[in-house]
């Protein structure tokens, strides 16, 4: 979650046939795309497959010993371990965006320690952010002060083509807005951490939101970039601190557009949404190449939904699936394909009727169960929808009967025989409404893997 050989299947000429086969990931004409997939394997505490690029390459963690490496695999083969040649000498790491030009980009735990859990691996090793190239693993460098002291850690979320990875990095600031010390929480942060960008291996500070989008002044003392685009442009959210939600430790109240070195705050569907451990709060994850973003905000009946924004339309509501109340936006394509997952009413109580779904909502289309396109007998029941590329291949996270958590690769295929079957994409979330119960207990919501 060798290099000789991958690195020659991403030449530019390679990239160019590759982009050619761009129509596949799209609807036919007069036919709906369906997909087959592939097992990934086993998700642990770390998120699990999270970027796929149009060549096919993407970024995930794979289990090792007693322990999770990142990973970057082609097309769902054999993971090269990006921390197989020592990493930066911790026990864990997670790989969280690859680039076409075989650059990876995630956080890794170094042999120090403290008394904070950055990471979220709960070991409470310092935490680094890193990026790998030509088979080695290097830490980023850290946010320093006026008089030149370091802060502790730092993570990376994404990378972009021309190697500028985004992510947070601590200061050396107190930060007052976290709560104390709570094993039951998952809260070990105890300083301010900002939202960042690497440039040839130089950090660069943000700045966190202040001024709302309709002109009220505030000050959120925490940030997190999740995604940057080819052109620069980065989405995240700022707030304040809260436990570990497994994006972070910030309770998003601002979704938030870095463009040119200014923060956009980008609105929100009518409320702040139901904040940590309850909700997710307003943050944007995903930005493509034409500037559009997708994340999720609250709604003025208190609920939560998943947005588009563009400078066209600003801010508009996905919706959910069916009679579904709940949802969140995690990837945007190029082409416009947004994913996520929906959550149906039962998937928010203590006894779940249905499980959250995955979901797919191609450019001009509608949103739909993605488990409704794949093959009825899987045993895999698809859970988030993470990532897709512009040849409409889609990487996520899925349930299996055991309730345990997988990483899955779907590619699109026109033959509705290869993909439809007689079980219905309800009665799949119904079989598989007490795995997600089993699963939200034993990890929590937030850590079960969603970022």
């Amino acid at each position: 979650m060798n290099i000789k050989t991958l690195k020659k299947a991403m030449t530019a000429g390679s990239l160019l046939a590759l982009f050619a086969g761009i129509a596949l990931g799209q609807e036919q004409k007069g036919q709906a795309i369906h997909y087959r997939v592939t097992d990934l394997g086993l998700v642990g505490p770390t998120p699990g497959p999270l970027a796929i690029q149009n060549n096919g390459l993407f970024a995930e963690s794979v289990a090792v010993s007693n322990a999770w490496h990142a990973a970057i695999s082609f097309q769902g083969r054999t993971p090269i371990d990006l921390a197989k040649t020592g990493g930066l000498g911790g026990p864990n790491s997670a790989g969280f965006g690859v680039n076409e030009s075989v650059q990876a980009a995630g956080e890794a735990e170094t042999v120090d320690s403290n008394s904070e859990d950055f990471c979220g691996f709960g070991t409470q090793h310092v935490c680094a952010a890193f990026l790998w190239q030509n088979g080695v693993m290097r830490a980023l460098p850290l946010l320093r002060d006026e008089n030149g002291v370091e802060g502790q850690n730092a993570g990376a979320k994404g990378i972009n083509i021309w190697g500028q990875v985004a992510g947070s990095a601590e200061n050396t600031t107190l930060d007052s807005t976290c709560p104390a010390y709570d094993t039951a929480l998952l809260q070990y942060q105890t300083y301010q951490f900002k939202p960042v960008i690497w440039t040839h291996g130089e950090i660069r500070q943000l700045p966190t939101a202040d001024i709302d989008s309709k002109g009220k002044a505030f000050n959120d003392p925490d940030g997190v970039v999740f995604s940057i685009s080819d052109s620069g442009q980065a989405v995240g959210a700022t707030g304040t601190c809260t436990g570990f939600t497994g994006f972070s430790y910030l309770n998003a109240l601002h979704a938030t557009l870095w463009r040119n070195g200014s923060v956009i705050d980008l609105g929100n569907l009518g409320g702040t949404g139901p904040q940590p451990p309850l909700g997710f709060g307003n943050f944007a994850y995903d930005v493509n190449s034409s500037g559009q973003v997708v994340g999720t905000s609250g709604t003025s009946d208190g609920l939560q939904h998943a947005f588009f924004w563009s400078p066209e339309t600003l801010i508009q509501d996905v919706g959910t699936i069916s009679s579904d109340v709940a949802s969140v936006g995690l990837a945007i394509s190029d082409l416009g394909d947004i994913g996520g997952i929906s959550f149906p009413a039962g998937s928010l109580l203590a006894v779940p009727t249905a499980s959250p779904r995955a979901f797919l909502r191609p450019k001009g289309g509608t949103m739909v169960d993605l488990n409704s396109l794949i093959p009825a007998d899987s045993e895999l029941y698809l859970f988030s929808t993470c990532s897709i590329n512009s040849r409409g291949e889609i990487i996520g996270l899925a349930l299996d009967p055991q309730f345990n958590l997988h990483g899955y690769l779907a590619i699109p295929t026109n033959s509705a025989a290869d993909s439809m079957a007689e079980l219905s994409a309800e009665s799949r979330s119904s079989r598989f409404a007490y795995a997600w119960q089993v699963l939200r207990d034993r990890r929590g919501p937030f850590r079960a893997g969603w970022r």
